[in-house]
C-alpha cells in the first residue's frame, strides 16, 4: 500500500462523488488520501466493498440534450469526467440511456485509484476532520453515525436523515384555465397556484391514488420516516379526510372570482423566482414514476403536466447546505473544507458526480492560489451548486438538476424539446468558452 507522509488532500468517502474528485486531483499531481469505510463498516445499502458502487439502477439516465442528465452529462465530457469516460467504456444497451455494467463500472474505477500513484486508500472509519488539511466530505447518504455527529456540530445541528420530496412540474405545462392564484384566507400575496376539485373530481383521483403501484421501502427505511414525510398515499389510506384536512384542505380557497368553495384543492408553490418550475406542496410520495405521472395528472390543469422531478421519500442523510456552503461546494467557515455527494444536497448519480467534480476542481485552484471556479451561470453545474447553496424558504431537500433550475430562453419556444435543446446549447457553448479560459 502507498504511504503518503503527509497527503495534500484527504477525501472522505470512496462513492461517485469522492471517487471523481480523488481521479481530477490525481491527474493534476495532487497526494489523496482517499478514505472508505467498507468493508471495514458496511452499509445497509452496499453490497460489495468496490469504489463508485452504484446501489440502486445501473442506468446514469438519458443522454439526449433535451433531458435535465443529457445536458449534465454533457458538460461533465467538457470538464473531462473521469467516472463519466468509465461509464461510457462499460455501458449496455439501454437505447438513448447511459447504462452500464455494474460490476465492470465500478471494478473499473477501484483499479484505477488503487493503481494511480498520488492516490492512496485506507480502508478504515473516519469520523474527525483535520482542518489543517484540506478535505472533501462525499460520504453519501449513509454516512455513518460518528461522522454524522461531526457534520452536526459542523452546521449547527442543521443535519436531515430522511427525504420527503415533492413532484415539481414545469410551469409551461400547467393549463392555468383550470387553476387560480390565491393564498388561503388571502393572508399575504397570492403565492400558491390551487387546482381545484368538486366531490367527483376528488373521489376518482383518491381511488387512483390509494390503489397506486409503489416502490416498497426498503429494511433499514421501515419505521423511520416522520409524520412530516408521510407519502400522500399513506396519508389516503388512513381516509379521505386525512387529506381533505390535511395537503388538499379547501377551506379558505374560494375562486377569487366567482366566490365558488370546492372539495378539495392542490396547491402548488413557485420552486424559483423566475416561476418556471411548480412544486405540488405535500405530494411527496413512493409511488412509481409511471404512476406519478398516471394520477397526478388527474388533477385539473396538470392532465399535460411534465415533470421536471419525480416525488420520492427516503432515507438520506445531507447538510442544509443553503447559508453553509458556497457555490463550489466549500464549507463557508473555511478556505479548504469541502462536502459534495448527495451530503452536499442534490440527488442522484450524474449529480454527485458533477459535485463532486466541482468541488475539486475549485479545490485545485485554490491550492494554486488562483481565482475561484466560476462556472457560467446557465450551466447545469452552476445551477445545482447555486441550488446547494442559496437560501430558501421553509425546509432545505435535495434535488436533481432540472431545466427550472435555469433561466429562462429570451425568446418563448413552444416546443418542449425544442427549447431545452436550446438551453442546453446555451450551457454548452458558455461552458466551452469558460473552459478554454481555464487554467487547468
Amino acid at each position: 500500500m502507498k504511504l503518503f507522509q503527509k497527503p495534500d488532500v484527504i477525501v472522505i468517502g470512496g462513492g461517485l462523488a469522492g471517487s471523481e474528485a480523488a481521479l481530477f486531483l490525481a491527474s493534476k499531481g495532487i497526494k489523496v488520501s482517499l478514505y472508505e469505510m467498507r468493508p471495514v463498516k458496511n452499509t445497509e445499502a452496499h453490497e460489495t466493498d468496490l469504489l463508485g458502487e452504484l446501489v440502486c439502477s445501473n442506468s446514469l439516465k438519458s443522454e439526449s440534450l433535451d433531458t435535465a442528465n443529457g445536458l449534465l452529462k454533457a458538460e461533465l465530457l467538457l470538464l473531462n469526467s473521469t467516472l463519466i469516460d468509465i461509464a461510457h467504456k462499460t455501458r449496455v444497451p439501454s437505447g438513448s440511456a447511459l447504462s452500464v455494467d455494474r460490476t465492470n463500472f465500478a471494478s473499473r474505477i477501484t483499479e484505477m485509484i488503487e493503481n494511480n500513484p498520488n492516490i492512496m486508500v485506507i480502508r478504515e472509519e473516519i469520523s474527525e476532520v483535520d482542518f489543517d488539511i484540506p478535505t472533501i466530505i462525499a460520504t453519501g447518504p449513509l454516512t455513518s453515525s460518528k461522522m454524522a455527529e461531526k457534520l452536526k456540530n459542523l452546521f449547527d445541528a442543521k443535519l436531515y436523515f430522511y427525504d420527503a420530496i415533492s413532484p415539481i412540474v414545469d410551469a409551461e405545462t400547467i393549463d392555468y384555465e383550470k387553476c387560480f392564484f390565491k393564498s388561503r384566507y388571502d393572508k399575504g400575496e397570492a403565492d400558491y397556484l390551487n387546482c381545484p376539485m368538486d366531490k367527483d373530481e376528488f373521489y376518482k383521483f383518491y381511488n387512483e391514488l390509494i390503489n397506486a403501484e409503489k416502490v416498497e421501502f426498503k429494511d433499514f427505511e421501515k419505521g423511520a420516516v416522520f409524520e412530516r414525510c408521510m407519502p400522500i398515499e399513506e396519508m389516503a389510506r388512513r381516509g379521505e379526510k386525512t387529506l381533505t384536512f390535511g395537503p388538499m384542505r379547501p377551506v379558505g380557497l374560494r375562486h377569487p372570482e366567482t366566490g365558488k368553495e370546492y372539495y378539495a384543492v392542490v396547491q402548488l408553490r413557485k420552486e424559483n423566482k423566475e416561476g418556471t418550475a411548480y412544486n405540488i406542496v405535500g405530494f411527496q410520495t413512493k409511488m412509481k414514476i409511471g404512476e406519478q405521472k398516471r394520477v397526478f395528472r388527474m388533477i385539473p390543469g396538470l392532465e399535460n403536466a411534465e415533470f421536471l422531478r419525480y416525488g420520492s421519500i427516503h432515507r438520506n442523510t445531507y447538510v442544509r447546505s443553503p447559508g453553509k456552503l458556497n457555490h463550489n461546494y466549500r464549507y463557508l467557515e473555511s478556505d479548504f473544507l469541502y462536502i459534495a455527494g448527495q451530503l452536499s444536497g442534490v440527488e442522484g448519480y450524474v449529480e454527485s458526480i458533477a459535485s463532486g467534480l466541482n468541488a475539486a476542481i475549485d479545490l485545485y485552484l485554490n491550492l494554486k492560489g488562483k481565482k475561484e471556479l466560476n462556472l457560467p451561470e446557465d450551466t447545469a453545474m452552476r445551477a445545482l451548486g447555486n441550488y446547494v447553496s442559496t437560501e430558501k424558504d421553509g425546509e432545505f431537500s435535495p434535488s436533481n438538476f432540472h431545466f427550472g433550475m435555469l433561466s429562462p430562453l429570451e425568446k418563448k419556444i413552444r416546443d418542449k424539446k425544442l427549447k431545452k435543446t436550446l438551453m442546453s446549447q446555451r450551457a454548452l457553448d458558455n461552458l466551452l468558452k469558460y473552459v478554454k479560459s481555464l487554467d487547468l
